[in-house]
């Protein structure tokens, strides 16, 4: 089956520009008078649309002390407008046959509905209506903030490895506001007040700091004239100034180490890495992309196949690298060492590894097959109506263009064996190195959960 799935992907990847060639006219845009850009890609194969709303804001912009209001205010936004009370909203969307939910990142916060095309007039009716209208109620607040306390502990507090991602992030990030969990830190949650929700709603929430993204069976021109009808009339207003952000260089290896009870113990390697910043220049951020699909793309990865398969050294052992945000980027290595191996020994196999790239390169079969996993996943994204939408919102969430999308996957396809072997040797220094390990303790018998997915 998997086999079967490797070669679905190489057809795919084949046929990719004929797919880009195809899409060219696709998306449409426009801006209207209050700053609010309208992104739509029509797609009809089936009769449902999409609405996203993003706002250029995110965790990266929150102050010590006031961490999580973001994702808070995320929250709030479902608590209801002077016309439409506290849960009313989902209901109208389940009402309507669709589904809709939202979520916070460290540089965008995004709500969204999916619903049979002839509903989406009313969908961004209620989204225009929350955008300036929102109800800040503190007793509403005082409830909904529980739910974020709770949900942090049962995502973070209440699961070792997490807590260790999140300690081992605080420790790599020294200025940053990346050294910041979304969710926010609990002494700042227990502290926050419905004013500071309010500020941040009334500081951000407006049309000129937000755009909207429409995809689905619709046509561009009608899905423009019902964003004029609602999200027009909403007024902008200056946006407070942003200054730049960046994090001084790391000049040294960091390791902590994070105590909690646990079955396995975990080691995460966080290196300093690059991002895309100008996709037609850049080309580091699209090897080191290719480099992670080396290790941990897919079935044959050196990872799988060595470290876990062969060597049995880990039980797992992957790789985590995002080429596109805002601020800084992080290529991590992380993993569990089997039984009788130590974390120690982990740590060296997974630098062995990197070790051999870096002196033999990569063959072009397994760099042919990397791209074919990579430049896939990016096309099987256009079989989902959601998927392309986010895909275009995330484009711009982090200061690049839906436009370059395209782009994007052809610099992928054009990376060579040498350009992965040199940023292999490039970015894999102790000197931009955090290290992570959690130190298993007892199981203390308290019933533990797997993190699940909130509501919002």
């Amino acid at each position: 089956m998997l086999r079967t799935l490797q070669l679905k992907h190489l057809l795919v990847a084949l046929i990719a520009p004929g797919l880009i060639a195809a899409a060219q006219a696709n998306p449409f845009e426009t801006t209207l008078k209050n700053g609010l850009r309208v992104i739509v890609k029509e797609d009809h194969r089936a009769p449902t649309a999409v609405q996203m709303v993003w706002y250029r804001i995110g965790s990266i912009d929150e102050m010590d002390g006031n961490s999580g209001v973001a994702h808070v205010l995320e929250h709030m936004m479902f608590k209801g407008t002077p016309t439409i009370g506290p849960g009313e909203f989902n209901r109208r969307v389940a009402a309507a046959g669709g589904r809709d939910n939202a979520f916070t990142s460290r540089d965008y916060t995004a709500y969204f509905q999916q619903v049979p095309k002839e509903k989406l007039p009313e969908m961004m009716e209620l989204e225009a209506d929350r955008m300036r209208h929102l109800n800040v109620d503190p007793k509403e607040f005082a409830q909904e903030i529980k739910v974020v306390m709770e949900e942090r502990r049962m995502r973070t507090d209440d699961n070792p490895q997490a807590k260790l991602y999140e300690q081992a992030n605080a420790m790599a990030f020294e200025t940053h506001p990346y050294r910041r969990p979304v969710i926010g830190w609990m002494s700042d949650l227990e502290h926050m007040t419905a004013r500071d929700a309010h500020e941040w709603y009334d500081r951000w929430y407006v049309p000129n700091n937000a755009y909207l993204v429409v995809t689905g069976d619709v046509d561009h021109q009608a899905v423009f004239a019902l964003a004029e009808k609602y999200y027009g009339p909403l007024e902008g207003r200056a946006l407070p100034a942003r200054k730049p952000l960046s994090e001084p260089s790391q000049e040294g290896i960091r390791r902590l180490v994070v105590k909690a009870p646990a079955e396995l113990p975990l080691l995460v390697m966080g290196y300093k890495a690059p991002v895309v910043r100008d996709v037609a220049k850049d080309i580091d951020p699209f090897a080191l992309e290719m480099l992670a699909a080396v290790l941990d793309g897919h079935e044959a990865a050196r990872f799988g196949k060595r470290l876990v398969r062969e060597q049995k050294i880990a039980v797992s052992a992957g790789v985590d690298y995002d080429s596109t945000a805002l601020g800084p980027g992080m290529f991590v290595l992380h993993g569990s060492p089997s039984e009788g191996k130590t974390v120690a020994e982990l740590e060296t196999a997974l630098r062995r590894e990197i070790a051999r790239i870096q002196k033999d390169g990569v063959s072009e079969s397994e760099l042919k097959r990397a791209k074919a996993q990579v430049v896939a996943a990016q096309v099987y994204k256009r079989d989902s109506m959601f998927a392309q939408a986010m895909e275009i919102g995330q484009m711009e969430a982090t200061g690049l263009s839906y436009k370059d999308i395209d782009l994007m996957i052809e610099r992928l396809q054009q990376i060579t064996g040498p350009q992965v072997q040199a940023v292999a040797k490039k970015y894999f220094g102790d000197d931009t190195l955090t290290v992570g390990v959690l130190d298993p303790q007892p199981l203390d018998g308290k019933p533990r959960q797997p993190a699940t997915p909130a509501r919002h």
